[in-house]
């Protein structure tokens, strides 16, 4: 069982673009979606044997149907649709009925995928302490955002970026260090956490 932690994990531009018609307005980044899903999918010893993911109705529709549920984790999908199922999926009204779902389950960690308004959500909620972010370096045109801005200072309304070492720490690995590049998209791996409770 979580201790009422959220983290949410994105890949944004430098101005914070997410998405452009409902995709991701880059392709090809097999190895940063392996860091993904291995982040995601490791769960502490002793605690749960599984994480879960908080998503929106479109980032779970934006998923090809073949990969959906994101496997070895629990997915729980926000709409305001009713009578939306989600094959493999909890669904929920709210990020707050997002959180209680995921308190009733043995899960080591909780983790929100997006989209926009679900980050929004997110973020005005206590319970959110990190973000984990992929910030895409290559300039890509989009029309959907972060709803924070997350400055190459590393300090930005309340969060600060923590060190590699920090990094490693939390998700259990040896994460890439600097700028990596896959088909012409360079990016690099960062971890925020909130400076004010």
């Amino acid at each position: 069982m979580i201790s009422q932690e959220l983290t949410l994990i994105v890949a944004a531009t430098g101005k914070m673009g997410i998405g452009r018609g409902g995709t991701l307005p880059w392709t090809g980044l097999k190895r940063e979606m392996a860091y993904f899903a291995r982040v995601t999918k490791r769960a502490s010893p002793g605690v749960g044997n599984t994480n879960a993911l908080i998503m929106g109705r479109k980032t779970w529709e934006s998923i090809p149907p073949k990969f959906r549920p994101l496997k070895d984790r629990t997915n729980i999908v926000i709409t305001r649709t009713s009578g939306l199922t989600a094959q493999g999926g909890n669904v929920t009204s709210s990020v707050e009925e997002a959180i209680e779902a995921v308190e009733k389950t043995e899960v080591t960690r909780a983790f929100v995928i997006g989209g926009a308004q679900i980050y929004k959500a997110a973020l005005e909620r206590k319970e959110t302490k990190r973000i984990l972010l992929t910030r895409v370096l290559s300039d890509f045109e989009c029309d959907t955002f972060f709803p924070l801005q997350l400055d190459e200072s590393g300090k930005s309304e309340g969060w600060e970026r923590k060190s590699k070492e920090d990094l490693d720490r939390w998700v259990g690995e040896q994460v890439p260090e600097g700028v990596q590049e896959e088909n012409g998209t360079k990016y690099r791996f960062e971890m925020w956490e909130k400076t004010e409770s």
